[in-house]
């Protein structure tokens, strides 16, 4: 199937389509990637948007079964679903070892949701590199909510949040010590902080949580890109399928007023240079690790060893005769 093909099956909301568009930016081989670059351009010329909600917590937080949840939710209201699960990748085999699409059952069933678990490969905190273009592969198929889901909680949520317009961080009742550490820059960068599990006898547990966090919230900086209230926490029960309504109430509320306010583009510009310069950084790195940088880095490291060179000396060096044109 030729580019021309593909775009057009993808504008049409085809499945397969899909999937096999997702395949071809996932894949490494340079013809492939001069492929889906093609495919990538002709695509955005049709200008189509989704809203892009990032999610992450802490492994055990029931961030499947609200996804699930939330999504039978949204199909609900006659809304098209893409959910992208970055799973963990096996070292041994490369490939994907939770297998999300397994975990959500009746929603990958759902006529008008996609499901596609993608092996993290190894990259930063479980964000696949190309994730953000599989992201525009949904938008273009016409999908009106892409859910991106990341592993857990580390320095994925930087990345996560440079490819959505909202980022949601799930928490479990009491699982505010797990966010220990990292727990400030986390909360700085959610939109909406929801307290899972908020049902029997943990519902109790979950709203001193919320409360919690709802005061650590407001003694953090109010941001330009939020309207007054914002960010906020709220108790959710994915299983119960209770506050799942008011946390999509309060998305599409904090969506408009960026919107309105003229956030909504100036984010997307920005996440547009972010990705500007990791592409570059990552064609940079590509050149370094051809068979004959490989091999003057094997020289270069010998003299190093030897205090022939210095460290700061023969990286100049490599530089200088490995990165030209």
């Amino acid at each position: 199937m030729d580019t021309e093909q593909l775009t057009q099956k993808i504008l049409d909301g085809d499945r397969r389509a899909l999937a096999r568009a997702i395949t071809l930016v996932e894949s490494g081989r340079e013809d492939h990637r001069a492929k889906a670059q093609e495919l990538l351009s002709e695509l955005a010329k049709h200008k189509r948007q989704s809203l892009r909600i990032g999610l992450s917590g802490t492994p055990g937080v029931g961030k499947s079964t609200f996804i699930e949840s939330f999504g039978m939710m949204l199909t609900g209201l006659g809304l098209r679903v893409a959910v992208l699960a970055v799973d963990p990748s096996s070292a041994r085999s490369g490939g994907s070892i939770l297998g999300d699409k397994t975990r959500m059952e009746r929603l990958s069933r759902e006529r008008n949701a996609f499901i596609r678990p993608s092996p993290s490969q190894s990259h930063l905190g479980g964000v696949a590199r190309r994730s953000r273009e599989a992201v525009a592969l949904c938008e273009a198929s016409g999908f009106d909510v892409v859910l991106i889901e990341t592993v857990g909680v580390g320095q994925s949520e930087t990345v996560v949040a440079e490819m959505s317009d909202l980022f949601l961080l799930l928490l479990a009742p009491a699982g505010g010590d797990e966010l220990q550490g990292v727990k400030r820059g986390i909360m700085e960068m959610a939109d909406l902080i929801l307290v899972n599990k908020a049902d029997g006898p943990l519902k109790p547990v979950a709203t001193r949580t919320c409360a919690d966090y709802a005061g650590a919230l407001r003694l953090l900086r109010k941001r330009p890109q939020d309207p007054e209230g914002y960010p906020k926490a709220l108790m959710v029960s994915a299983v119960e399928q209770h506050g799942l309504e008011q946390a999509w109430e309060e998305m599409q509320a904090l969506t408009a007023w960026r919107r309105d306010n003229g956030h909504w583009e100036h984010r997307r510009a920005d996440q547009s240079c972010y990705w500007f310069d990791q592409e570059v950084r990552q064609a940079l790195l590509a050149r370094l690790h051809t068979a004959s940088a490989q091999s003057a880095m094997a020289e270069l490291s010998g003299q190093v060893a030897k205090g022939a060179l210095t460290p700061a000396a023969a990286a100049q060096q490599m530089l200088q005769d490995h990165l030209k044109g």
